[in-house]
C-alpha cells in the first residue's frame, strides 16, 4: 500500500481506482510555504495538475520518501524534472486523455476568430447590430501553420484539412515521413512557416528553446492573403502553453494591424488579471486555460494518471514516464 496525495482534484472514479488497489488517497491542496516545509515527505506519490508547482526546493524538501509524481495532463513545466530525477523520483503524465478536447477548442478559437463570434457577441450585449462590420472569412482555401506536430496538432490538422485548409508544420524533431503520412508540408525553419501561413496555431512544449518563439518579427512575416488571393488577414491561436507567444509583441501586432485576430487559452502569467493589455483589445478573445476542461477529458485523465502512478509504484516501465532518460 502507498500513500498518495492529490493536490489539484481528480475524478471520483480515479480516486476509487487507487483506493480499490489498496492505496491510501488524500485529497488536499497545499500553499507554496507548506510545500517548502516538507509536507510531501509523508507521501509515496503525488498527483498534480497545473496549479501545484513542484520546484527544486519543494522536491528536495521531501527527503527520500516520494517515489512518483503524476501529472494529470500533458505539460510538465510546473515540475522540475532535473530535481525529480536527481532524487530518483519517477515523473509520469497522461498524454492522451485531453487530446480531443484541445483539438476541438483550437478549432473553436479558429472559427470564432475568422467569423468574429466573440466580437459580435460583445457588440450585441452593448445593444449594437454590427452586421456589415462583422464580415468574416472562411477557413477553406487558407494555409494553417502548426508549430509542433504531436497528437493534438495532428488532430487539428485532420479537422482543418476536412474544412479545406492546406496544412503546414514546423517541428525540428519530427520524422519527415510522419508529416507526409498526414499530407502535411514540413518546413525546415519556422520563419518559412510564418511566411507561408495566414493562420498559425501553437502546439509545442514551453522550454528555453520555445519561449517567445512567436514574436513580432515572425508575425510580420505572415502574408495576410491566401494562396487564392483572398485578403483574409493573419490569425494566431495558442492552446498549448503560455509564454510561447510573446504577449507584448502580440498586442503590438494587433495594434499595428499585422495580426487581425488573436486567441489564447494559455498565458505567460496565470491567472490573468486586468493588467494584461490583450484583454482590452477588440480583436482578441481568450479562455481561462480550459483546453482539457471537458467532462470526457477529466474522466479520462483521472483514470489514465491513476493507472500510470500505480504502475510506476509497482516498478513497471511505462511509455508515460516523462523523465526516463534522466533517471538512468
Amino acid at each position: 500500500m502507498a500513500r498518495v496525495v492529490v493536490t489539484d482534484g481528480m475524478s471520483k472514479d480515479a480516486v476509487n481506482l487507487l483506493e480499490k488497489s489498496g492505496h491510501d488517497v488524500t485529497l488536499k491542496s497545499f500553499s507554496n510555504d507548506e510545500l517548502l516545509s516538507g509536507c510531501l515527505s509523508e507521501f509515496d506519490a503525488i498527483i498534480v495538475r497545473s496549479a501545484t508547482k513542484l520546484s527544486r526546493q519543494v522536491i528536495e524538501s521531501t527527503g527520500n520518501k516520494l517515489k512518483v509524481i503524476g501529472r494529470a495532463g500533458v505539460g510538465v513545466d510546473n515540475i522540475d524534472l532535473d530535481a525529480a530525477s536527481e532524487s530518483k523520483i519517477t515523473v509520469v503524465n497522461a498524454p492522451l486523455a485531453s487530446t480531443q478536447s484541445v483539438v476541438e477548442l483550437t478549432i473553436a478559437h479558429l472559427l470564432s476568430s475568422i467569423r468574429n463570434i466573440s466580437k459580435s457577441d460583445r457588440g450585441l450585449r452593448q445593444g449594437k447590430w454590427e452586421k456589415k462590420a462583422m464580415v468574416g472569412t472562411e477557413l477553406s482555401g487558407k494555409s494553417l501553420g502548426l508549430i509542433g506536430f504531436g497528437r493534438i496538432a495532428q488532430g487539428v490538422g485532420l479537422v482543418a484539412q476536412a474544412m479545406g485548409m492546406e496544412v503546414h508544420t514546423y517541428d525540428p524533431y519530427l520524422p519527415p515521413k510522419v508529416a507526409k503520412n498526414h499530407s502535411t508540408r514540413l518546413h525546415k525553419d519556422i520563419d518559412t512557416l510564418f511566411k507561408t501561413c495566414t493562420h498559425i496555431s501553437v502546439h509545442c512544449n514551453l522550454s528555453d528553446e520555445t519561449h517567445h518563439l512567436v514574436n513580432y518579427e515572425r508575425m510580420k512575416l505572415m502574408p495576410g492573403k491566401s494562396r487564392l488571393g483572398i485578403k483574409c488577414g493573419n490569425h494566431i491561436v495558442n492552446c498549448a502553453r503560455g509564454g510561447i507567444v510573446d504577449e507584448e509583441d502580440l498586442f503590438q501586432a494587433l495594434e499595428d494591424g499585422i495580426i487581425s485576430t488573436a486567441a489564447l487559452d494559455v498565458f505567460e502569467h496565470e491567472p490573468v488579471d486586468s493588467q494584461n493589455k490583450l484583454l482590452s483589445h477588440p480583436d482578441f478573445h481568450g479562455t481561462p486555460h480550459i483546453g482539457a476542461a471537458t467532462l470526457e477529458a477529466q474522466s479520462r485523465v483521472g483514470i489514465d494518471i491513476a493507472k500510470n502512478v500505480m504502475d510506476s509504484l509497482n516498478g513497471k516501465t511505462i511509455k508515460a514516464t516523462v523523465n526516463s532518460h534522466l533517471l538512468k
